[in-house]
């Protein structure tokens, strides 16, 4: 592994790991409020200061006038956070943040499966092998059993 894949590893072993603290604290507020959407919405103008602040200091805020010029299916990732906040929100406090998130994750795995299979949204194409398939299946078995009740 060269440092520079070391360091991207890193920064996204971080950011899996604010996943299930991002679910259980917004779950909370959202239960808090009364309002998963309403706590939604507060952590979306949240992260939207702190992610215009971050373009703005890294000289990145001509970027704004390119943005009309897009595909309009590139927004759609906008959609898809909204629907995850506002269903992790909604789900983690009546089914709990691990199961959630397992779920999730889940579909993660199978998702950048179908991705690189493909090669979608310009990824490059990675083909689904067995080792792959093993992991997929491996990881859906570890979901199943950690739903079992104690015993």
């Amino acid at each position: 592994m060269t440092p520079e894949t070391a360091k991207y590893a890193l920064i996204m072993l971080a950011a899996g790991v604010g996943v299930p603290v991002l679910a259980a604290l917004n779950a909370q507020l959202g239960a808090r409020i009364a309002s998963p959407a309403v706590a939604g919405a507060m952590m979306f103008v949240i992260a939207a200061v702190v992610a215009l602040g971050v373009g703005a200091a890294l000289g990145q805020a001509n970027a704004l006038a390119a943005l009309s010029a897009q595909p309009r299916y590139l927004f759609l990732a906008g959609l898809l956070i909204a629907f995850y906040l506002l269903s992790i929100s909604w789900v983690a406090p009546r089914f709990g943040v691990g199961n959630a998130v397992m779920f999730v994750l889940l579909g993660q795995i199978i998702a950048i499966c179908v991705i690189d299979q493909f090669g979608l949204f310009g990824a490059r194409v990675r083909p689904l092998d067995w080792p792959r398939l093993m992991g997929i299946v491996l990881m859906a078995a570890g979901v199943v059993l950690a739903q079992r009740p104690p015993t």
